[in-house]
C-alpha cells in the first residue's frame, strides 16, 4: 500500500490495525527468556552465595552472605546473554521480519506506516529507544493505542511505523 498524493499515510479503519491487548500480550511472550535468565541467575546466586559469621566474646553471631565469584561471573552472562536477545529481538528478527518472537507468536508485525514494510535493523533499535518516552509519564506513551485512530504508542508516531496483523 502507498501513501495518497499528499504523502500521508493511507487512512485506514482503526480495526486494521493490532489490538492494544495483543500488543501486551507479545510483550509479556517476548520477556519470558528474559525472565527465565533471570530466574536462572538468582538460583545460582542464591545457591552460591557465600556467608561470613563472626563470633563476639559476649556469645553473640553476626552473620553477612554476599554474593560468589560464581555469582558475579552467572550475572555478567546474564547480562551478556540479555542484552544479545534484545539485539536479536527487536533490532534483527523485528527489523527483518516486522515481528519479535512475541508479536510472531501472537500473529502481528510493526512496519513502516508509509512503505508498509518493516524498517530494518537500525529503525527498529530506535523504536524501541523511544519507548522510554512512552514510559517517561506514566507510562502514558503506551495507553495511546487505545483511543488513537492508528493504534500508535508515542514511539511509533515519532518513529512512523504501525503494527498490523499478518497476512498469511
Amino acid at each position: 500500500m502507498t501513501g495518497n498524493l499528499s504523502g500521508q499515510p493511507p487512512a485506514m479503519p482503526r480495526r486494521v490495525y493490532t489490538s492494544w491487548s495483543a500488543r501486551v500480550a507479545a510483550f509479556f511472550v517476548d520477556m519470558v527468556p528474559l525472565g527465565l535468565a533471570w530466574g536462572i541467575w538468582e538460583v545460582v546466586a542464591l545457591r552460591s552465595a557465600t556467608l561470613d559469621c563472626v563470633t563476639f566474646d559476649n556469645g553473640g553471631v553476626s552473620c553477612s552472605s554476599g554474593i560468589s565469584s560464581v555469582g558475579y561471573l552467572a550475572f555478567a552472562l546474564t547480562v551478556a546473554v540479555s542484552v544479545a536477545y534484545l539485539v536479536w529481538n527487536y533490532g534483527h528478527r523485528q527489523g527483518v521480519s516486522g515481528s519479535s518472537v512475541g508479536k510472531s507468536v501472537l500473529r502481528f508485525q510493526v512496519l513502516d506506516e508509509k512503505t508498509w514494510r518493516p524498517v530494518g535493523f537500525g529503525a527498529s533499535v530506535l523504536r524501541q529507544a523511544v519507548h522510554l518516552l512512552d514510559a517517561a509519564v506514566c507510562f502514558i506513551g503506551f495507553l495511546c493505542p487505545l483511543w488513537d485512530r492508528r493504534r500508535q504508542t508515542l514511539a511509533d508516531k515519532l518513529t512512523g511505523t504501525v503494527c498490523v496483523p499478518k497476512r498469511y
